[in-house]
This record gives structure tokens, C-alpha cells and sequence, in this order.
């Protein structure tokens, strides 16, 4: 059913109106007189037609006065009409300065048109752009690292990726590297300029890696902070399911318990008898009490229909699952893998494997497995730069694979913290994240003087910036239940929100850093803002609401005039002269 404007519900009461009236006067067409009910009949859709002209005044077309708004990178040599330069601006002598746009807007009432010249508007002039038309002539587009997704926050022993596009540099390589300098990974573009790398936050704490650009021959283009908070994770609460009591599992469960987990097992013996602290039912309850569970394939195989049911469910909804492969997969348990998103043949044989690093490590078994899962990610790799771990999301969870199955060699040869680094590194990448609750800090990255937006706020919440200065925050009604703030940063370092007991440190970057990526954030942010708002070039085809008072004045005589010819006495003659007695 379609839906009418309020303008055509009024016009259409107006008619409905109109003709009632004229019915009306129709019944009386014998009292009233030929001439005069032809002219109250024609007066009738005449007053509905002002009336709703009165309402709703036709657009009339205006000049076109055009503000042309200098940004960063931008000149305007032969620009028309009047011509104004934010802050961030090149110095022109034509152009007048102005702090931003709203003011330059109030200081020249009669505009009708924006045309943005540069880079494209900053944040802080985005809401007053929208009140008028806008065309955008944008500057080359910069060359660098222009999109970057990457976290603030992460807990100790997890991977992160970080992941993003190069433009202007198609021999360009990324590297990430650790706060201590030293590289971690890098990788070169791939045809679109994107990149993907990863890295791992090993304590807790704030720490400050850095993704570094080199152009062709290796020089350095540009070198961005990645500032990440590491936090103390409240211990994970581990699963381990065995198909057998084996020395793997032995020093898997040594090394949980001395690195504090919350373990539980469920270790079948054959005969239907369970090793265990307590028997464990594998339903919805029970796995929304862990964070992980560890398999091998027997366990897995083992399985009935409702419990894989259950552990599939739980991983959509954020569990993580490690399915060790120490054994040949058959063809039901391939396809039970398939359910999760991987495709694996049957890993028959199997091949010495080292870890990378020392070559006196000893030697481990891994299983020749192929390992196809899509969007899979390798997580660890041997010193052939083979994998050993991989994982991907299924809904909002993970699935690791792990063709190991003698990792307990390195804790018998003396090497027991590499064997806890393997296991930490693998449960950090899949375990479910539990996130304390507390204020959301703004949006990363941030820059000196940009607008910065807290949410999860309480009453007298305030941040505190590196120099020791305090910015109390204000709670934005308009925000309802998310109780947002906006605030300023001036200076770049870690600031602390401190909202009651509650401290949560963010970062801002310093004013010259990601210049490519600042910049290409304000053409994306113009760009869409002019395609809502566009108009053609030369500035014809505007218009703006009419005056309403001629067509009210215009009634209110026509509607004068149909009451007395309508309320005249019918055969009214001379008054007769009173007769005196």
C-alpha cells in the first residue's frame, strides 16, 4: 500500500472539501440566483487551490552563491565568489581564514553551494557541510598506507592480525615490528595493495608496535604506531577430551595445571569408563562453562549426534576448539570437519617436524595432512616453514587444527618452556574472549585535536592526558542508554579514562603520523558526503521554498468576497423610510 506525502493528504482534503461545498450550494440554487451561485460554485476549488498554495508555496529558483572551502593540499587560483581556508590549509592570500566551516557559514549567510577544494573536510566540518550542496575537486590521492585495521586491545599470549592497503607503491613491502624494534613478520602487496600480518602480545601491559612501509629498494616510506593494550586475561577454562590416557596428554595436563587453567578432562579407557574429575556431559551448560576444548580424533569420532550438536552451536556462539591430529582421519570424520569448514585428506603417513629457532630443539612428528580451509590462517609453522597449526572462524568462535602429536618431546628434553609457549600460543588464538565490563574508549586510531567519542559512561567520568591535565566529560542526553561523550584530545600518548573504579588507557597518535591514511579518510568522508549532496557543477537547478503571504492574502479576499455575496439578503432593495405616526 503505498503511502502519500502530507502534502497530498492535504490536497486531497482540500478537494474533498471544496466539493462538499459546492453540493451545498447547489441545494440552493433557486434561492440564490443563477450569476451569483455560478460564481460561489467557481469561487469553491479556487479558495482550496490557494489554501494549499498558502500551505505549501511553489520553489522558486535562486542564484547560485558559491562558497569555495580550501582543505589541506588544496588552491584555488581561479576560483569564483568567495573564498574561505581552514586551519589545516596552504597559506592563500585570496582566501580569507576561518576556524572551520560552520563559522565561515555564519559569517556568509547568503551561500547556497560548497565547492571543497584539497583533501576533503576534517571531521569537525562534516555536520556543517550537510545543510547545502556540495561538489568535491579532490587533490591526487595520496600515496602510503591509506586503510588499516588493527586492534587496541588484546589479551596477554594472543595473536593479533594487522591488516590494510598500500596505494602509489606497488613494490612495497610491510613489516610489523615488536616495542623493542625487532621484526615480526612482513609480507609484499598483493595486486590490490593489501597486506595481512600477525603478531603476539606476549605480557600484559601497554605496549607500542609499529608497521613500517618500504618502498622499492627497502627505504623507508613512512613508519605508523600501533599502540595496543595487553591485558591479564582471568584464566581460560579448558576442556580436554582423549580418546586414551597418552604422555601427550600427560604434559598437556602438567603444563595447564602450572600455568593456573581451569581444567577439566574427560579421558575415555574403553568399556564405556571415563577418566575425569567429575563426569562431563557434553550439552549447552556445560560448554558455555568453558572457554576451549582440546580433542584428539578418537574423542572426536566418538561423539554422538547431540553432543556435536551442542559443540558446534557453542563454537557459533564464541568457543574455541583445538582437534588434535594424531591419528588417520576416516571418511565419516572428514566429512564431520567439513561441518566446520575445513577440507582435509587423510593425513596417512607422517614426517619429522623442528620448531623454528634452535636447531638442537628435538625432533617432533607431524602428520602429512592437507589442509584446505578457506579462509584458514596458519598459526605456527616448523623450521621449514610447513604448517603445524592452523585455524578459522566458525560464526563467532575459532577451530584450530594441530598435526602434532608428540609435543610432549620438548618438555622430556629439557625444553619445557617451548613446549608452554606451543600450547599457549595455540589455546591464546582460539579460547573465547571474556571481556570485563567497563567504558568503551573512542575509536582507534586518533589524532591531536580530533573529536574523540567515549561510551558506557557514568556520572563525573574524565580523562586524563599524559601532561597531567584532567577533561571532565559530559554525558550527551541525545545518546539515551549508550551514554556517549565527546571530548578533544591536544596532545598525542596513552590517556587514561577513569570512570569511577574503573581506569582504561587509549592512545592518540602524533600529529604527523598516518598522513596518507588521515587523508585518504577525509576524501572517503567528502566523497560520500558530496554524492548525497550533489549538484550540477555550474550550480542551475537549485531552488528554495516560495512565499507563503501572497497566496494567503489572495484567499483571505477571494474567501471575503464569497461570504458576502453568499450572506447578501436575496431581492435586497432600498431600506424603506420609517413612517412616522
Amino acid at each position: 500500500m503505498s503511502v502519500l506525502m502530507p502534502s497530498a493528504w492535504i490536497a486531497t482534503l482540500l478537494a474533498a472539501t471544496a466539493l462538499l461545498a459546492m453540493l451545498r450550494l447547489a441545494r440552493r440554487h433557486r434561492q440564490l440566483g443563477r450569476t451569483r451561485l455560478a460564481m460561489l460554485l467557481l469561487a469553491q476549488p479556487l479558495l482550496a487551490a490557494l489554501l494549499y498554495f498558502a500551505l505549501f508555496p511553489p520553489r522558486q529558483s535562486v542564484a547560485s552563491g558559491t562558497l569555495t572551502v580550501l582543505t589541506a593540499g588544496g588552491s584555488a587560483p581561479a576560483a569564483a565568489g568567495i573564498r574561505i581556508a581552514l586551519p589545516e590549509a596552504p597559506i592563500d592570500a585570496d582566501a580569507e581564514p576561518m576556524p572551520d566551516l560552520a563559522n565561515a557559514l555564519r559569517r556568509h549567510p547568503g551561500m547556497s553551494r560548497l565547492q571543497v577544494l584539497g583533501d576533503g573536510l576534517e571531521a569537525r566540518d562534516l555536520e556543517a557541510a550537510r545543510t547545502l550542496p556540495l561538489a568535491f575537486v579532490a587533490t591526487p590521492a595520496p600515496v602510503g598506507l591509506v586503510e588499516l585495521q588493527a586492534p587496541t586491545q588484546v589479551a596477554a599470549g594472543n595473536v593479533f592480525a594487522v591488516s590494510g592497503r598500500v596505494a602509489g607503491l606497488p613494490d612495497a613491502t610491510v613489516e610489523l615490528r615488536d616495542p623493542a624494534g625487532q621484526r615480526v613478520q612482513h609480507a609484499r602487496l598483493d595486486a590490490q595493495g593489501r597486506f595481512a600480518l600477525q603478531g603476539q602480545a606476549r605480557a600484559a601491559g601497554l605496549a607500542t608496535f609499529s608497521l613500517r612501509v618500504l618502498a622499492r629498494g627497502g627505504r623507508r616510506h613512512e613508519a605508523l604506531p600501533l599502540p595496543l593494550r595487553v591485558d591479564a586475561p582471568p584464566s581460560p577454562r579448558l576442556l580436554v577430551m582423549a580418546g586414551a590416557p597418552t604422555p601427550e596428554l600427560k604434559y598437556l595436563r602438567r603444563w595447564a595445571i602450572d600455568a593456573g587453567l581451569e581444567l577439566r578432562t574427560r579421558i575415555s579407557t574403553g568399556g564405556d569408563v571415563s577418566l575425569g574429575e567429575a563426569p562431563v556431559a557434553l550439552d549447552a551448560a556445560q560448554l558455555g562453562r568453558v572457554d576451549a576444548v582440546l580433542l584428539d580424533v578418537r574423542s572426536l569420532r566418538a561423539l554422538g549426534g547431540g553432543e556435536r550438536a551442542a559443540l558446534t552451536a557453542a563454537i557459533r556462539d564464541g568457543l574455541g576448539v583445538v582437534l588434535r591430529i594424531d591419528e588417520p582421519l576416516q571418511t565419516a570424520d572428514r566429512a564431520r570437519l567439513r561441518a566446520w569448514g575445513y577440507a582435509l585428506d587423510a593425513g596417512i603417513a607422517s614426517e619429522s617436524a623442528r620448531l623454528p629457532g634452535d636447531p638442537a630443539l628435538p625432533a617432533l612428528s607431524r602428520r602429512v595432512l592437507r589442509i584446505d580451509g578457506g579462509d584458514a590462517v596458519t598459526l605456527l609453522r616448523d623450521a621449514r616453514d610447513r604448517p603445524l597449526a592452523t585455524w578459522r572462524t566458525l560464526g563467532r568462535g575459532r577451530v584450530a587444527v594441530l598435526v602434532l602429536d608428540d609435543s610432549y618431546a620438548l618438555a622430556l628434553g629439557g625444553y619445557a618452556s617451548r613446549h608452554a609457549d606451543l600450547w599457549s600460543r595455540v589455546l591464546a588464538a582460539v579460547a573465547r574472549t571474556r571481556t570485563p565490563a567497563g567504558p568503551l574508549p573512542p575509536e582507534a586510531p586518533l589524532w591531536p585535536d580530533e573529536r574523540a567519542s567515549a561510551c558506557g559512561l557514568g556520572d563525573g567520568a574524565r580523562v586524563l592526558a599524559p601532561g597531567g591535565d584532567t577533561v571532565a566529560l559530559r554525558v550527551d542526553p541525545a545518546t539515551g542508554v549508550r551514554r556517549c561523550a565527546a571530548f578533544w584530545p591536544r596532545t598525542p600518548g596513552w590517556h587514561v579514562l577513569r570512570d569511577g573504579d574503573t581506569t582504561t588507557p587509549f592512545a592518540v597518535l602524533p600529529a604527523d603520523a598516518g598522513t596518507a591514511l588521515r587523508a585518504q579518510r577525509r576524501r572517503d568522508a567528502t566523497h560520500a558526503l558530496a554524492a548525497r549532496q550533489s549538484l550540477p557543477p555550474d550550480g542551475t537547478g537549485m531552488s528554495r521554498r516560495g512565499p507563503s503571504w501572497p497566496w494567503l492574502a489572495a484567499w483571505l479576499l477571494l474567501a471575503t468576497l464569497a461570504w458576502w455575496l453568499e450572506r447578501r439578503p436575496i431581492g435586497a432593495g432600498p431600506v424603506p423610510a420609517a413612517t412616522i405616526a
